[in-house]
């Protein structure tokens, strides 16, 4: 049995008005740096034998708190990496609310391309892909995988066996923590986005 824990990096200094998509240069406030630090306090006692990371800044930043805190090193892979915004990336959300475009995508996930950028249908199946290759590989042990909402949202929904549109029926926060159980059985998901108290 593997047991991955699936955490969204904490808070960036972007804030909640710019699509930060797969901008360069944008780290963790240190708010983030708090939630990050609580989920690894939380996971101290769970034998963790590995850490996976996107290479975004927030999620390396996120990654690094984890590792010194669990004294593991971190293995970074970019099919980990937040969905591809395309032309919206460094957008504000008031402008991309604003764009014919936005509609289709915000209705049918399954079906819409962002304007130049990626399909929720690749990042799923990179995203399960990349899960289960881990899984394998981690056979009856635990890991964590720092990753992005939308990432972690499509795995979920793949895990609990719902259409691709129901993605945002989840709730992904940053600096949330969600477990799922790979085992002979198949998948399980076993909690989503856990918040661990900030002190």
């Amino acid at each position: 049995m593997a047991l991955l824990h699936l955490l969204r990096h904490g808070t960036h200094d972007l804030g909640g008005g710019v699509l930060a998509g797969r901008m360069p240069g944008v780290g963790l406030t240190e708010r983030g740096r708090s939630e990050i630090a609580a989920v690894a306090e939380r996971l101290a006692d769970e034998n963790i034998a590995a850490l996976y990371s996107s290479p975004l800044q927030r999620t390396r930043e996120s990654a690094e708190i984890v590792a010194e805190r669990l004294g593991l090193p971190i293995e970074f892979r970019d099919d980990l990496i937040e969905l591809d915004f395309g032309e919206w990336t460094g957008t504000s959300f008031n402008g991309i609310r604003a764009d014919p475009r936005w509609q289709p995508w915000h209705r049918h996930r399954s079906l819409a391309r962002i304007p130049g950028g990626e399909t929720m249908r690749a990042v799923q199946f990179r995203a399960v892909e990349a899960i289960l290759e881990i899984g394998e590989r981690r056979r009856e042990e635990a890991a964590v995988i720092v990753s992005h909402g939308d990432v972690i949202r499509s795995a979920l929904v793949f895990a609990l066996g719902m259409p691709l549109d129901f993605y945002g029926r989840i709730e992904v926060a940053q600096g949330s923590l969600s477990t799922i159980r790979l085992d002979d059985g198949g998948i399980r998901v076993v909690s989503i986005n856990e918040r661990p108290r900030v002190g």
